[in-house]
């Protein structure tokens, strides 16, 4: 990952037009024989430096990062732990997973787009578009019919024959609605064990007459024992990954 990253950053860099002592054009757009355009390498490098500034964004809404961190802070509330694990320490936790689950999406990325753009054999624009592809395969993969139907109609793409056909903008959305809806559902089952161990303590402290006695502080060493017993950490990881559709 990070090899794929250091080669991005250095994606527009191109040797030869660093060779000529005379300097770089600061903006120059030329056609080429396509059809298409092609710009300097100081205004791709100025393009993809702004590019970079979404990255964040791009890793947080385009990615699994999102399903991940909110069942993670869902896990934590259940168990009645307010600050830990802390949100350094969840936010680690869903960045390496997130890697881990996109590192089919970020191969095929170095292969049809990075590579052939470094060796020069594909344009930075056709680079681009190669590079969205699996991307955009990866969010519709997880996308609900209904939310993307939702998004459609409130942006006015109409008559599109497949999924495949709506545009990024309909996407994104679309992909983060049903993964906001996912992560709440995949939390909502783990909530409930640590929901009955709840019930369970406090009927059987008003049973006692204990009523002054808070049921979390007698519960919560009970809840972290049946997380521990159950290996609930590698539970939570191997369902994440799974609900990606890896094994």
């Amino acid at each position: 990952m990070i090899r794929l990253f250091l080669a991005l950053i250095i994606l527009m860099i191109a040797p030869s037009a660093l060779a000529d002592g005379t300097g770089i054009p600061a903006v120059t757009v030329t056609n080429n024989a396509a059809g298409g355009q092609d710009y300097t390498v100081t205004l791709q490098v100025l393009g993809m430096m702004t590019a970079l500034s979404f990255l964040p964004a791009m890793l947080i809404m385009m990615t699994s990062f999102t399903r991940i961190i909110i069942v993670l802070a869902i896990i934590r509330q259940a168990i009645g732990l307010q600050q830990s694990p802390s949100n350094q320490v969840l936010i680690g936790i869903s960045m390496f997973l997130t890697f881990f689950i996109m590192s089919p999406v970020f191969k095929q990325i170095d292969d049809r787009a990075l590579q052939p753009y470094l060796n020069e054999e594909l344009k930075s624009m056709e680079a681009l578009e190669q590079a969205k592809e699996p991307i955009k395969a990866f969010m519709l993969s997880q996308t609900r019919i209904t939310d993307l139907s939702t998004f459609a109609e409130i942006a006015g793409v109409e008559q599109m024959n497949s999924p495949e056909e709506a545009p990024m903008t309909v996407i994104i959305p679309s992909f983060i609605t049903s993964e906001l809806k996912t992560a709440f559902q995949i939390g909502f089952m783990f909530f409930i064990p640590f929901l009955i161990i709840d019930l369970v303590v406090a009927s059987i402290l008003m049973a006692m007459g204990m009523m002054m006695l808070s049921p979390m502080i007698v519960s919560l060493p009970f809840k972290l024992m049946l997380f521990v017993l159950v290996d609930g950490w590698s539970l939570v990881m191997a369902t994440l990954a799974n609900s990606y559709g890896l094994v």
